[in-house]
């Protein structure tokens, strides 16, 4: 048996991969977070046994795992949007290694991508930023030495902001001295779901829109000059007169 890690993506049940939606239809055992994933991600399955573990601690859901293990069944552990950012995998796999349990890691879409996409954005602009940034504020889990936010500012490059909208005031005070009171700022609540919403600004008048919204978790935080970028560079990559090896210049 194989424990599959599946990113279902941000909300929107279509935003999954084809092998994510085969593994949930056709593994006999589907553990999936409740409180982030829609159960229409799970349509079409056929498992003997399907579990939210909202409602679960780490060695309920440990326990299950063995338990589908023992019986020789394939476990779709499903995650909301890519399992490899913030989706609290790392201590279930040294659980299952600790077992024995073989398990795979399916790669979804991620919340930071459903945010570009909702905005009609491009997050990294030719002489704007060449760099994303993914963090989160500190709250519960302290920031490592060098990632606090006004350390990460500092680069000034695009930032995506995870776990941090109750905490948004203090995020703009640690933002501002790096990016500008005239920095665009976007705000984006439950991304690709049906109730999507989203705020945009600058870091200068940011906080009263919000504010009005009510926006209190299950939203992104998207900071940087390419949201409202216009006069930047076209790529190369397009640009008639770079050749390439499918695009080679006249001989």
């Amino acid at each position: 048996m194989t424990v599959y890690f599946i990113g279902a993506g941000p909300g929107d049940p279509e935003l999954i991969t084809v092998k994510g939606q085969r593994l949930i239809r056709t593994c006999p055992v589907i553990l999936y977070a409740g409180s982030l994933v829609p159960e229409a991600v799970l349509a079409g399955h056929s498992a003997e046994r399907v579990v939210s573990t909202a409602e679960l601690h780490l060695d309920e859901i440990i326990a299950l795992l063995a338990e589908a293990h023992a019986k020789g069944q394939d476990v779709a552990r499903v995650h909301s949007g890519d399992p490899s950012l913030y989706g609290a995998i790392g201590e279930q796999i040294r659980h299952l290694r600790e077992r024995d349990i073989p398990y795979e890691v399916v790669p979804g879409v991620t919340a930071t991508a459903a945010c570009a996409a909702l905005l009609g954005c491009e997050l990294t602009l030719p002489d704007v930023s060449q760099t994303l940034i993914l963090t989160r504020f500190a709250s519960k889990t302290r920031m490592p030495e060098g990632e606090v936010l006004g350390d990460l500012a500092r680069h000034r490059a695009t930032m995506a902001i995870h776990l941090g909208v109750s905490q948004l005031a203090k995020i703009v005070e640690e933002l501002l001295p790096h990016y500008g009171a005239d920095c665009p700022i976007a705000v984006i609540h439950r991304a690709s779901w049906p109730d999507q919403d989203q705020v945009t600004g600058t870091l200068g008048d940011i906080l009263p829109k919000v504010a009005a919204r009510d926006f209190r978790r299950t939203a992104l935080i998207l900071v940087g000059r390419v949201l409202a970028a216009e006069g930047f560079t076209d790529s190369s990559l397009y640009r008639a007169s770079h050749t390439h090896l499918y695009r080679p210049g006249e001989a």
